[in-house]
């Protein structure tokens, strides 16, 4: 019998039941990775994880034509070891380890029915579940502090260009009399994250050249500054001249804007690379 066959609707199903039992199984873990992404500000990109996957997948929709599912033995295997992961996160108290095996298993899941080629062929969506991972706090205050860092310098010199008064210490910014600290204000390492997710879904969602996509991608922690700084600007405005409550209302709201304001400074940035006449796009980048 040849192990490669057309889908069939039992085995969407198949998948569906072992990726259900396999969340079910890892629930605490799941439920804990969604109660930090959903009360965390500076973990925001937990939440974009599913989206951009399942836009991703998609977006590929024709490849699951010419690709198709083989039962394989590697899914039990993938499983077998995220259950030993999980057990040496709650052993060691390493939530990474943890929260990753929660993911693996369902991945394990879904490889049991599908096998390896399907998998590989949808391996972009696979990455991007990686955002679903809540980045350990020692890494993210060894990324969040010289973010702030050069915020609250490109801030103090940009307002004083425009002849505002203020005062900076660290990173912290008197305007008005208002003490402002950065990371209070309007942290970096939340547009770190959430930005690299929204750079990498607009790297995979356009026909692009490989090595494009790499540009984009090591441009993200760039962006993820400029786009922060112009957030921080008119909310240390808000801070001195404002009522405290207005000021994280503005902060609160504009987090999500300055995700569409990233996508338009990607769209901008391949414009010109095309204006300069560069191949940038690959139209079979999608479909193969």
């Amino acid at each position: 019998m040849n192990p490669f066959r057309s889908w069939r609707t039992t085995d969407a199903m198949l998948i569906a039941a072992l990726a259900l039992a396999a969340i079910v199984a890892a629930w605490p873990a799941w439920s804990h990775i969604f109660s930090i992404g959903w009360k965390d500000p500076e973990q925001s990109h937990v939440l974009l994880a599913i989206p951009v996957a399942l836009w991703l997948i998609w977006i590929r929709r024709a490849r699951f034509v010419s690709t198709r599912p083989a039962w394989s033995l590697a899914g039990p295997l993938v499983i077998a070891g995220a259950w030993a992961l999980g057990d040496l996160g709650l052993a060691t108290s390493r939530d990474l380890f943890w929260h990753l095996s929660a993911l693996l298993l369902v991945i394990g899941a879904v490889l049991t029915i599908a096998g390896p080629r399907v998998m590989l062929r949808f391996a972009v969506p696979l990455v991007a579940l990686l955002a679903l991972m809540p980045i350990p706090a020692s890494i993210r205050l060894e990324i969040a502090q010289p973010l702030q860092e050069v915020s609250a310098v490109c801030a103090q010199y940009l307002l004083e260009i425009v002849g505002v008064p203020l005062t900076r210490s660290g990173n912290m910014l008197v305007l008005n009399g208002h003490p402002v600290v950065i990371a209070e204000a309007c942290n970096g390492m939340r547009m770190v994250a959430a930005l690299g997710v929204v750079a990498y879904t607009f790297a995979f969602s356009i026909p692009a050249k490989p090595a494009v996509r790499v540009l984009l991608l090591a441009l993200s922690p760039l962006l993820a500054v400029i786009v922060n700084i112009i957030r921080l600007i008119p909310t240390v405005l808000f801070y001195g001249y404002s009522s405290a409550s207005f000021a994280k209302l503005f902060h609160d709201l504009s987090g999500w804007l300055m995700m569409l304001l990233a996508l338009g400074v990607l769209w901008s940035f391949m414009r010109l690379l095309k204006w300069m006449e560069l191949p940038v796009l690959s139209y079979g980048a999608l479909r193969d």
